[in-house]
């Protein structure tokens, strides 16, 4: 899948979709049932996974090369509104979306998962960013799982003491920066039963995540939380400001009252 140029059918509005999430497949699947036939949709992915899965209407692969090329694009394909269904930790491209949209005066909203939020037996340490949980990190355990992604790895690289079970998406092309280490691969939604028995089977002592939300990977914290480890989860950065909404409905109703369909 490459990066698409061609110009939608202009009598339709046309809504971009920045994605990479279950949310945002399951926005891009909504709006084509719902009003296929009265809007154009493109779903434009970071690229970063190898073989993503297939989703309705257009699709485009690739970063666009920052705020003012995105802020091109929207113009260039006469986009009549943006919808941010990024992961909540793409920082960047969340505030390149905004710039882009206030330069091209595109609506913008953010679809974003609600937050995790502790619960009664929970033992969550929290952090700013992904620096400071890999240095505090030899104070809280030596066994860690480690589910951040393959983009957050290199902080941890300096703790040699420190055995990682590291779990991505798929196998990574580059040898990781850690020095000991066992890969596993797999997408959620994960069972608790299936968590808990990973957990015990390699020993962990400590969960290391990101505050990301959402039901798919949620089993973690649950077997974290009956196991009775620590948790070192990392905070969302802040979001930039304008509409955000925690549900594909929520979205799809932004969607009927802005574009009337």
């Amino acid at each position: 899948m490459g990066r698409s140029s061609a110009v939608p059918d202009s009598s339709k509005p046309h809504l971009l979709i920045l994605g990479g999430t279950g949310e945002a497949a399951a926005l891009a699947r909504s709006l084509i049932d719902d009003m296929g036939d009265r809007l154009e949709i493109t779903t434009s992915l970071a690229g970063r996974t190898r073989a993503p899965a297939a989703l309705p209407g257009q699709m485009r692969s690739g970063g666009f090369g920052g705020a003012a090329a995105l802020a091109d694009y929207l113009k260039d394909h006469r986009i009549a509104a943006l919808i941010d269904a990024t992961h909540p930790f793409a920082a960047q491209i969340s505030a390149n979306a905004a710039t882009a949209c206030d330069a091209a005066n595109v609506p913008r909203l953010v679809l974003s998962r609600p937050c995790w939020k502790a619960q009664a037996g929970d033992n969550w340490i929290e952090f700013e960013n992904i620096a400071d949980a890999a240095r505090s990190l030899p104070q809280i355990g030596q066994r860690a799982f480690l589910t951040v992604g393959v983009q957050e790895l290199a902080p941890f690289a300096i703790l040699s003491d420190i055995w990682f079970l590291v779990r991505l998406v798929e196998v990574p092309v580059d040898p990781i920066p850690l020095a000991n280490h066992e890969i596993i691969t797999g997408r959620g939604p994960f069972s608790v039963t299936d968590e808990l028995a990973l957990m015990e089977s390699h020993k962990i002592d400590v969960l290391v995540t990101k505050a990301s939300g959402g039901d798919a990977t949620a089993a973690k914290l649950e077997a974290a939380r009956q196991l009775g480890l620590p948790v070192a989860m990392v905070c969302r950065p802040p979001a930039p400001p304008g509409p955000a909404v925690g549900d594909v409905p929520a979205a799809l109703d932004w969607v009927i009252r802005l574009l009337g369909t």
